[in-house]
């Protein structure tokens, strides 16, 4: 698979999540469902103003649509202090990243003790 397939596949995987059609996509955005069509296909390639309108309208991942890799959650964007932990939990070692995972785990069992 090439990638403009690639990134078509994951275009179309993020619409079927939002539950749409590809005439409401393209409806909503003005485009033509012909030019929707080829973009999930991996037949033309998507435009950057395309994605920024898909992004901000509907929530898709563009970071996964064009890597493959989630870097939010699929259904909410990250708050500003969720955002910050996560690039200073990106700059730390393994060592202490793992120190933080133990920790956070602790953390939500006593919390799920609690809420028993």
């Amino acid at each position: 698979m090439h990638l403009s397939e690639e990134i078509g596949s994951r275009l179309q995987e993020e619409r079927k999540r939002c539950a749409m059609t590809q005439n409401e996509i393209a409806e909503a955005l003005g485009i033509a469902k012909r030019t929707q069509a080829n973009y999930e296909a991996g037949t033309s390639d998507a435009t950057a103003s395309y994605l920024s309108k898909v992004a901000s309208q509907f929530g898709f991942d563009v970071p996964y649509i064009l890597t493959g890799l989630r870097t939010t959650l699929a259904e909410h964007a990250l708050s500003e202090v969720e955002d910050c932990l996560i690039r200073q939990f990106r700059s730390i070692t393994p060592f202490d990243k793992e120190a933080i995972r133990r920790f956070l785990q602790v953390m939500a069992d006593d919390a799920s003790k609690r809420s028993n």
